[in-house]
């Protein structure tokens, strides 16, 4: 058995929303390579929806996004009772600071920098899983 299924991480459900079809697609691959299952969206409202319906392990969200920002979407995500063991991923090229000083005040469990490393976002996503993943 390998420490992902120990872990029950392969049943992991993730929501990636990001306007950009190249990133969607790059982590897309790497959610694939992990076993989870994924549901995309390009805008923070589709974002909104599919988080709603799934109600999944985590989100991955681009801050900038036409509709509600990333933001707003992580925002929403945090109010919601049904929501509390999601884990979310901020990612935004608006500049590191920025990402530092916002990004928990809307109760993201991490941010990344665009242009990130593949590694980065890998050891991101098993540390929110973990984190959110109640004790077995």
């Amino acid at each position: 058995m390998s420490p992902n299924d120990a872990k029950g991480a392969d049943s992991a459900t993730v929501v990636i929303a990001d306007d950009d079809p190249e990133i969607l697609k790059v982590i897309r691959n790497l959610m694939h390579r992990r076993g989870f299952k994924i549901h995309e969206a390009a805008d923070g409202d589709e974002a909104m929806r599919l988080i709603l319906e799934q109600e999944p392990d985590l989100v991955i969200l681009d801050v900038m996004m036409p509709g509600q920002t990333g933001w707003e979407v992580c925002r929403s995500v945090r109010e919601s009772d049904s929501l509390e063991g999601t884990g979310v991923i901020m990612l935004t090229g608006i500049g590191e600071r920025m990402n530092e000083l916002t990004s928990p005040l809307y109760g993201a469990d991490r941010y990344l920098d665009k242009p990130f490393e593949f590694d980065d976002l890998d050891t991101a996503v098993t540390e929110v899983l973990e984190k959110r993943r109640p004790p077995q």
